[in-house]
Parts: structure tokens; sequence; C-alpha cells
């Protein structure tokens, strides 16, 4: 999607519009409330939009562990030092370092031509040179469809067919097929994976096929759609070897660091409110909708709040995490840094879902917090274009709050409509004019007056739950399923991820 200056319009002209149009006499308006007031701020002109750019083509794509996510870092350091707001950025470890290098791929047999590809995030390289082998229709890659191949798939490459992703279920289940399609190639011997796209038009992403701090011991790629469906046609009428050299840089774990900032509390310093998003991104877009946009909206916010004079009742906290997209080791190394301070977190919100219209909240199965968040969401009942808001109760795996929701903190993320993210996702087409500007500051304008709302409430929002609390939200909400598929669950188990009390 592109930019929306119609809707930007909108935001902005409504409520002059409805100003000017009211009756003479008629009862003079309530006072502006500091939640409108900022949403106001947020609307107008602000460097917002120009942070997001410069982000997106001075730095680019950057993967944790590349000079460029270096750079992203030093870049928002910068920013939220610019603003005013006292800033720090604070080491943690990635378990495995993982960065792309070469990835060239063709057709040898039947005929010979080109394929684009890929490599997957955390699959391992090929040997040598390179490796020449038929190839092998997969199906969708269940253990069912590698046992019908028998011993014709030892050693050879593997087609994985998919269907087109349309819907954020279906990018989740993305996720969830890979553990047990890895498994059932590995049982089945074959040298290498090519999985066919799920977005049409030739569109390549990265697909990480493990998040759990290891190497994948087979190489793996994502083949553009209409090429894996021709392959597929000519595995049908006999044989077809490809060729594949796939050069990725990994290691062993290595230090990064995330940016934090924050505006202390007035009255009650030593309680927190976090507003966060992560900073690094895949490396063949340059990381707008995931997650730059959502990188210049924390930063607006600080720099609106200070550029206002605004003093919180709460200390609020704006990080930005680095190594997300690996498994979200920079929220998980920050609630460890952290964890003598969880008691002191009242909430965490979360932006992550690009610059789609915001719906509610996730309230990652805590029933208790929808009184709270919608009671802070009411000071934008004059704003045009916000609202009305649908929280969803669901429990979300696979961002920022997770190591939060872990520790049983109070923790948030904006339900956004997923239309212009999606297509985009981890893509080479995520860059910075499909970003909807409109939306953008828009959503800025909620997470400004959300947060704080949060702030300055007299109450928290919610307890911190006990890790037998956490433990029961876990088991109810389904989400152990989707942690067991991204290779958490034996961490949470075993206590090396979440901090209990």
């Amino acid at each position: 999607m592109t930019s929306n200056p119609g809707r930007l319009f909108t935001w902005i002209a409504l409520p002059l519009f409805v100003a000017a149009c009211s009756p003479t006499g008629a009862a003079p308006a309530k006072a502006p409330t500091p939640e409108s007031r900022l949403a106001e701020r947020m609307l107008g002109s602000t460097p917002m939009i120009e942070d997001l750019r410069e982000l997106c083509d001075r730095v680019g794509g950057r993967p944790t562990g590349s000079p460029a996510a270096d750079r992203a870092v030093a870049w928002g350091e910068r920013k939220l030092r610019a603003a005013g707001v006292e800033t720090a950025t604070e080491a943690f470890t990635v378990p495995a370092l993982w960065l792309p290098g070469t990835a060239e791929a063709s057709c040898l047999v039947p005929e010979q031509f080109a394929l684009r590809i890929a490599a997957a995030p955390y699959s391992a390289s090929t040997p040598g040179a390179g490796l020449e082998a038929k190839l092998v229709d997969a199906g969708q890659g269940g253990e069912a469809d590698f046992a019908r191949l028998g011993a014709s798939s030892r050693g050879a490459v593997a087609l994985v067919r998919s269907d087109e992703m349309k819907s954020l279920a279906d990018l989740f289940a993305e996720y969830m097929r890979t553990e047990p399609m890895l498994d059932a190639a590995r049982k089945a011997g074959v040298s290498a994976l090519l999985l066919m796209s799920t977005r049409p038009r030739g569109l390549l992403y990265r697909h990480p096929v493990n998040t759990s701090g290891g190497i994948v011991e087979i190489p793996v790629a994502i083949i553009s759609r209409e090429q894996g469906a021709r392959l597929a046609r000519l595995l049908e009428r006999g044989e077809v070897r490809v060729r594949l050299a796939i050069t990725n840089k990994t290691g062993g774990p290595y230090e990064a660091r995330n940016v934090i900032g924050e505006i202390k509390g007035r009255e009650k310093p030593a309680e927190i409110v976090l507003l966060g998003a992560h900073i690094d991104s895949w490396d063949m877009g340059t990381g707008a909708q995931d997650n730059g946009v959502n990188v210049a909206t924390v930063i607006d916010v600080a720099r609106a709040m200070k550029e206002m004079g605004l003093a919180p009742r709460r200390t609020i906290r704006f990080a930005l995490f680095n190594g997300e997209e690996q498994g979200m080791w920079g929220s998980a190394g920050y609630v460890h840094r952290h964890r003598d301070e969880m008691d002191d977190h009242a909430a965490v919100v979360i932006f992550d879902i690009g610059s789609g219209h915001i719906n509610g909240f996730y309230l990652n199965g805590r029933e208790e917090l929808r009184a709270p968040v919608t009671e802070a969401l009411a000071g934008l009942a004059t704003v045009a274009g916000v609202g009305p808001f649908r929280h969803n109760i669901e429990a979300v795996d696979g961002t920022d709050n997770f190591d939060f929701l872990l520790s049983g903190v109070p923790n948030l993320i904006a339900d956004q409509e997923p239309a212009p993210y999606l297509p985009d996702y981890h893509a080479e087409s995520d860059v910075f004019e499909k970003v909807d500007v409109g939306e953008a500051r828009g959503n800025a304008a909620i997470a400004a007056a959300l947060v704080w709302a949060l702030a300055e409430s007299p109450k928290r929002p919610a307890a911190r739950q006990t890790r037998a609390e956490v433990e029961a939200l876990i088991t109810r909400t389904g989400l152990d399923a989707q942690m067991k598929a991204f290779g958490q669950w034996d961490d949470w188990v075993n206590g090396r991820r979440g901090e209990s009390r």
C-alpha cells in the first residue's frame, strides 16, 4: 500500500471542521487532556516520517550482527538523545550468528535456466562450491510426503510446495510447519530444501528456519513461486536436476545492543511503563513496515513528550530492541538484565505490525487488562479517525512482548490491520514507499495517548503474575503449541527464559 495523504487530511481537518461548524452559544468544549494534546501533536507535522525515510534509505536492511545493524543502533541512540531523552545502549547475547552471503541456483535437466532463490536464515551453506542433485517433489513437506518418496529422497534436493499467504493465520501456519518439515527432511536424508514462496509475482523473502539459537544443518532456500511451480510441472514429466550454491556467514554467540531511553516519573520514578519496537530487520528490503515505521513512532512519542514539557507520574521507558528477528533475543536480554525491576514494570506496549490501522490491542491472555486499557484510550474519544477499539484476548508469540509475558508483566501488542504489512513481510518489497503515512501518524497518536495514560493512572493496569499464573495462561491460550513450534519450550521449562516470581 502506498502513502495515503487523503486519510492524513481527514485525521487533521475533521476536528477543525467540526469545531468551525459548532453553533454559537454552544456549551464550551472540555479542556483538552494531555492524551488529546499528544494525539494532536502526533497527527501534525513532525519529523517522524523523515526519520523513517532516513532509517530505510540511509541505513537500509539491518540484520542483527551486521554493520548495518550497528549503524541502526547508533542512529537510534542519536535520535533519542536529540529528543532530549536520557539514553543508553545495553548489551545482550545472541546465541548464534547468521548473515546472508550469496545464493545462486539453476535448473540443469531437462532444460537449463537460472532460478531465483533467497537463503533461509539460520540454515547451512551448501558444501564446497555448491551441490548438484536430482530434484524430488516433497508436496507440502509433511512426514507423510517425505515417507511417500522413500529412498528416492536420499541425497536429493526436495521441493516443498505452499499455499499463497493471505492472512496472519497463514503466516503463522508457515512458521508452525517448519520444525516438523525439517525433522521429516532429516529423516529422509535430503541434501537441501527449496521452499516455494508463499508470495506471487516472483517475490522473495527471508523465512527463518530456526529461532531457538542454532544453525540448521540442511541448506534451505526460498524459490520464487512461479519458478517452483514450473519445476513441479517438469517433475511430473520426468527427471529434474538442479544446482545450488549458497554461502552464509555463520558463527557462535556474539554481543548486540538495544537502545533504551527514558523520561523519569515525577511521583513514582521506580515504576515503569515501556513503549517498544524492534530496530533490526532482514536485509532484502529496507525494513520499513517491519519494523522501521514503529521505531520512528517510539522516537516521535519520546520527542513529543519532551517538547510539550510533560512529566509523567511513572517513568516512561522507550526501547528499540535488537535481535527480534533472530528470536526476540534483545527483549529477552532486556528482561534478564532488568530482572530485579520486573516487579516495577507496570505495563509493556509493543508495536510490530507495520502501518496498518489499529483495531485495538492484544491483551495476551489477560482479560483483566481490558477495562484499564479501554479507560486509558478514552481520552482519544474526541479525536477523529480513532476507535472504536476491539481488544483481542489472544496470546501472541513472535514479538518483543514474549519474555515480558513469560515474566508475568502486563503486556500489550497493537492489533493492526495486516493488509499493508503481510504482502511485504521480510521481503525485498518492504520499503519506505509501502508505508501508509496517514495511518502511521494515527497509530503514533494512539501510542502516545495510551502510554501516557498508563503512566498517569493512579493504579497499575494489572498485577504481575506468578509463574504458576503464567503457566496457566500458556495452557489456557494454547501458547504452548507456538512455543514448541518455535523451539522455546525447553528454555521456558528449564528456566532459561522468563524471570519467575
